[in-house]
């Protein structure tokens, strides 16, 4: 199982729920529900049903208080996004992550200040290594 906690790739609404989990650990189903139909007009039911999904998953934790669920993020954000794009380096840049950032700046995906602070990041990088 630990090796699909290191391979995790999940769909924007399954995002969502994850990013109202983070946000605000231990919530009901309700608060989720209230969290991602913020941006997303969805039925009580479908985000239930997918948290159950994440839950079989091994994303996240459930406890029983009575009748009221209570769900819990069992991945960091960091670490989801670290799996996500390490896929989406090797699927679709084959592995070459200087390829990603190039083609990030040349589609104008990155601004100015952006670009700053990847300046920034690579030098502190840079200084660590020395």
């Amino acid at each position: 199982m630990e090796d699909d906690l290191n391979n995790v790739s999940l769909s924007d609404l399954q995002l969502a729920i994850m990013r109202a989990l983070w946000n605000k650990p231990d919530s009901s189903t309700t608060e989720v529900v209230e969290a991602v139909r913020a941006s997303r007009p969805l039925a009580h039911t479908t985000i239930a049903t997918l948290l159950t999904r994440l839950e079989k998953r091994g994303l996240v934790a459930v406890s029983r208080d009575g009748r009221q669920l209570t769900y819990r993020a069992l991945l960091s954000e960091n670490q989801v996004q670290k799996s996500m794009v390490s896929d989406l380096v090797s699927s679709l840049f084959m592995g070459n992550t200087s390829a990603l950032l190039s083609h990030l700046v040349k589609e104008d995906e990155i601004g100015d200040d952006d670009l700053e602070k990847i300046r920034r990041l690579l030098e502190n990088k840079g200084k660590n290594r020395a």
